[in-house]
């Protein structure tokens, strides 16, 4: 299983989020990436690559054009509105919810970065724009690899992408690294795709670019949105609209749910996938499950991750595995590997 790696990942490196009441440092670090290909060194599981290069075509695939245009000038934009702020990072404090407009572009930044947001929790900084492009690369290079007849393949990125939608970025996402690979799957022939999100919280930002269409399945076994983040999406009920109905699966699970009962679910989700068809997978790898992580509340060990990687090929899909969340930094590498290594074992 070849890895593709984003050796840009550590241009994004926000300094503060806001959580809970309070800037804290921020849980998404550079670190996390940094582990997962240490552990990858240390057990020799596969080659590491670079990305190739692409064009913006398999962004704007997914991503609306103004949000794009956003993106990559915002840092800019944001020193040019005092010097000083190339010290800080930028970070919304205002958004069009309900009875407002978001058709009209303000000439506001602050103005334009809550509406392009939906969270305080996101830093903007200097290398995101960079790091995140990059990592869409990555993730249209692994598709490229299915595509071509690869049984599997890892896209080691950061920021992570699930919370991202069309034209909203949150939950440290900016580029829906997931949904970029899906769509480039579909438009290398490909007619059904699924996404499986293992992230500990509902992806969101992929549900909803997805949700009126019936070509590309999400499943999602995630915290319960009554109590966990991101709270307004990922309710059981949510099963697709127009083409897309059926197309959607949420399987919510209670805080402190163990490996038996979210096992359960995986397969659940993965009997979801077979029944409609999907002839490659794309996983959201989230590793915030592992019952050491700091903002969450699933109970998995190291261990069982070996488990889900063999759960999972035995779907007997081309899959790419696209990493996400896991803020226990010391032991993601373990984890994230673990699945890869159990993944690799199955399938031979």
């Amino acid at each position: 299983m070849k890895t593709i790696f984003n050796d840009r990942h550590a241009l994004h490196h926000g300094k503060v989020e806001m959580f809970r009441g309070q800037l804290v440092p921020c849980f998404e670090v550079p670190a996390r990436a940094d582990y997962v290909l240490q552990e990858l060194r240390l057990r020799g599981l596969g080659e590491i690559i670079g990305p190739a290069s692409f064009d913006n075509d398999g962004l704007v695939r997914v991503h609306s054009q103004r949000y794009l245009n956003f993106l990559s000038t915002a840092w800019d934009e944001w020193v040019a509105l005092d010097p000083a702020n190339a010290q800080r990072d930028a970070i919304p404090s205002y958004w069009p919810i309900r009875t407002f407009r978001s058709d009209v572009l303000p000439a506001s930044f602050p103005a334009r970065m809550g509406l392009f947001s939906f969270d305080a929790g996101s830093p903007l900084t200097s290398g995101t724009w960079t790091a995140a492009r990059a990592g869409a690369c990555c993730a249209l290079t692994g598709a490229q690899l299915l595509a071509r007849g690869d049984r599997a393949a890892f896209v080691l990125t950061r920021p992570p992408g699930h919370h991202a939608g069309r034209d909203f970025f949150g939950g440290y996402c900016f580029l829906n690294n997931a949904a970029i690979a899906a769509q480039a799957l579909r438009d290398a022939g490909l007619e059904r795709v699924a996404v499986l999100d293992i992230d500990y919280h509902h992806g969101n930002g992929t549900q909803a670019i997805f949700y009126e269409r019936g070509d590309v399945y999400f499943a999602s076994l995630h915290g319960d949105p009554h109590t966990e983040y991101p709270y307004f999406l990922g309710y059981a009920d949510e099963t697709g609209a127009g083409p897309g109905q059926g197309a959607n699966l949420n399987l919510p699970l209670p805080r402190g749910t163990g490996f038996g009962p979210w096992r359960q679910a995986l397969g659940q989700a993965l009997q979801g996938i077979s029944a409609f068809g999907a002839q490659a997978l794309v996983v959201s790898l989230g590793l915030d499950t592992f019952e050491g992580d700091p903002i969450s509340g699933f109970g998995l060990q190291s261990v069982d991750y070996l488990f889900v990687g063999e759960d999972l090929a035995r779907a007997g899909l081309p899959t790419l595995f696209v990493f996400e969340g896991g803020y226990a930094v010391a032991e993601v590498g373990v984890n994230a590997v673990n699945v890869l290594d159990g993944f690799s074992q199955r399938a031979g």
